[in-house]
């Protein structure tokens, strides 16, 4: 495995049941994942993610309570 670097540049990536996570950026998102946009330091790149992905339910299980909810 490679070393870790302060100098690493990481991109938020997430997928289609809008789970977030972080990948380096020299390489490509894993199958199933996409670029969000966000790209920067890991610790910056965490931070985003919690301010964005402020529910962690997947989108598959959101969608089915609020379908039970209407």
């Amino acid at each position: 495995m490679a070393e870790k670097s302060a100098d690493d540049v990481y991109r938020v990536v997430y997928n289609d049941e809008e789970q977030y996570s972080i990948w380096w950026a020299s390489r490509e998102a894993p199958a199933g994942w996409h670029h969000e946009g966000t790209e920067g330091t890991r610790d910056e790149c965490l931070a985003h993610i919690e301010k964005v992905w402020t529910d962690m339910r997947p989108l598959s299980l959101r969608r089915r309570m609020a379908e039970l909810d209407a």
